[in-house]
């Protein structure tokens, strides 16, 4: 059953016409009378980690709740992410790469990484329902009831209450974790705390930074006059010093450039062209890079990402999202779409901007059958990284280097430690990013079980298999959607053999879950020899120097 509890904008069953427009958060009536919904298993976050999870304990005999904060399904993989980051496509296995066979059919083929987001929605709907698993939109956490280390229920916003024997925090944030009282890190540690090497603030890596010197100053060389939007004025710090800065956030846009399907950029409410001078000087400068990395999906679109000095990542604007309320997110979630929105616009319509660039990406607009109730515009923002459980093991670069092994593997991961710019400073009179990152893995590497679970001594019917217990810099590797699906399959999994067992996650046996989960068809172990030039060997490296004009050639 896909439902909606009743709110004054939905009935029990379905979910009504009304559409909130582009937003993340909008207040819902209460429900009209109680509403106590007991299942085995509730899985809140409607992530492809949540769905995942969801899918699998109900195919282990479960009633599932899966409960969604909006009105989609997906998280970032229906929300214009369709050039799936894969790091190794054999490390992915079970519920994971059957969503990508799924896709793959689609298009004629056996598997396919990249799809349109409307289709990758479609199916997500289409496993749920024949999974029979029970969805719940616009549910919003505000209450953990915890007694003796376990929760007992959830109560939502609307009035709605939960009741299950596990939970799993399947949201990008990790919000019913921290609700729950369990131990949490934001921000970057300094790199002593895990002896660890590119954690912390970090200067030097070439790529995504200024290739040209640009003044930071409203009146270019006159300090007094202040930044320019988008400029921090903080101090420098040192390598490898921690801080509670987040790696940026931003859209990923679906672009088309077919004219019967193509939608114009819109121009945001309160624009104001100061906010891409920075950009335009970037410009003048000679450097012109903004959306190189634009990556062709099926039927002439795009999943367009953050490329360069100044593009699309909102950088130093979400530092306050992963622990303000919600109505606090629905404002830097506007701010994020007004700057996103405001730079497509500023750069088809602002006629400082070269002739040339305004034409290349002039080509382009939205697509008219994408996100169809928000004019073509993705409903999603990219929450890159937010809180992360602090557990009894804590994934590290040593992890991802193959310095340190795991005896409880519950997945691969094999991506790139990627950290997108934590902030954009004045370095030597001149605007310079810092906090980017992109060192490969020796080879994929094991999760461990005990990253998914809090420690032992806090709460024992709780999974976490998105903000899992993991360092800035090894998150940064994690955090790829089909390694989400990993592990939020056997985070369900460990869930549902917990109860069985009638044991808390921390004694569960970990030689039960491994054989289920072989069974169910999840990687667990790498068997290539780790090696000293990463894992390039055996990826096709993404083309970054292609531009939008020419990512769809031969497509």
């Amino acid at each position: 059953m896909i439902s909606s509890l009743k709110s004054g904008n939905g009935s029990v069953g379905r979910l009504d016409n009304f559409s909130p427009g582009l937003s993340y958060y909008y207040p819902l009536n209460p429900l009209d009378g109680p509403e106590h919904i007991i299942a085995d298993v509730v899985v809140y976050g409607g992530t492809p980690a949540g769905i995942s999870a969801a899918i699998q304990a109900s195919r282990m005999g479960r009633r599932v709740a899966l409960l969604v904060f909006g009105r989609q399904v997906g998280g970032m993989t229906t929300g214009g992410l369709g050039a799936t980051d894969v790091g190794h496509d054999l490390a992915i296995g079970g519920i994971s790469r059957e969503f990508y066979r799924h896709v793959g059919k689609q298009y004629g083929k056996p598997l396919s990484w990249r799809f349109e987001p409307h289709m990758a929605e479609s199916i997500f709907h289409d496993m749920l329902r024949d999974a029979g698993v029970d969805v719940y939109f616009e549910q919003r956490l505000v209450h953990a009831d915890v007694q003796s280390n376990r929760i007992k229920q959830v109560r939502m916003e609307n009035g709605a209450v939960f009741t299950a024997g596990m939970f799993i925090d399947a949201t990008y944030e990790g919000d019913l974790m921290a609700k729950a009282g369990v131990s949490y890190a934001v921000g970057r540690e300094p790199n002593t705390q895990y002896r660890e090497t590119l954690n912390g603030i970090h200067f030097g890596h070439p790529s995504h930074n200024f290739k040209a010197w640009v003044d930071p100053y409203v009146i270019p060389g006159d300090p007094a006059s202040g930044l320019l939007p988008g400029v921090q004025d903080l101090p420098l710090g040192r390598n490898g010093q921690g801080d509670r800065c987040i790696q940026a956030d931003n859209v990923r846009v679906c672009l088309t450039n077919a004219p019967d399907n193509r939608l114009p950029f819109p121009k945001p409410d309160g624009y104001d062209p100061l906010r891409y001078e920075l950009l335009l000087r970037y410009f003048q400068a000679g450097v012109w890079d903004a959306l190189y990395l634009t990556l062709p999906i099926p039927n002439r679109k795009t999943d367009t990402n953050n490329f360069g000095a100044f593009s699309s990542d909102h950088i130093g604007a979400n530092y306050d999202w992963p622990e303000c309320d919600y109505a606090t997110r629905e404002r830097i979630f506007q701010d994020h779409v007004s700057y996103n929105q405001g730079m497509y616009y500023f750069l088809v319509n602002d006629r400082r901007v070269p002739a040339e660039i305004r034409d290349e990406v002039g080509q382009w607009g939205l697509p008219k059958d994408e996100f169809v109730e928000t004019g073509g515009w993705p409903h999603t923002l990219y929450i890159r990284e937010a809180r992360r459980m602090v557990s009894d093991i804590v994934m590290t670069e040593h992890h991802c280097r193959h310095q340190v092994q795991v005896d409880d593997s519950i997945g691969l991961a094999a991506y790139t430690m990627d950290s997108h710019n934590c902030r954009r400073i004045v370095m030597d009179g001149r605007a310079y990013n810092e906090g980017n990152v992109e060192v490969e893995p020796n080879a994929p590497y094991s999760i461990s079980y005990r990253a998914i679970i809090p420690r032992r001594g806090e709460c024992e019917n709780l999974l976490v298999p998105w903000c899992l217990s993991a360092s800035h810099i090894a998150f940064g590797s994690i955090r790829m959607e089909p390694v989400g699906m990993i592990l939020g399959q056997s985070a369900a999994t460990a869930a549902c053999l917990a109860l069985e067992q009638g044991t808390s996650l921390q004694d569960l046996d970990y030689t039960a879950l491994k054989e289920q989960l072989t069974k169910d068809e999840q990687v667990l172990v790498w068997s290539e020899r780790p090696t000293s030039t990463g894992i390039s060997q055996w990826v096709e490296k993404k083309s970054h120097k292609q531009g939008v004009a020419t990512a769809m050639a031969g497509k």
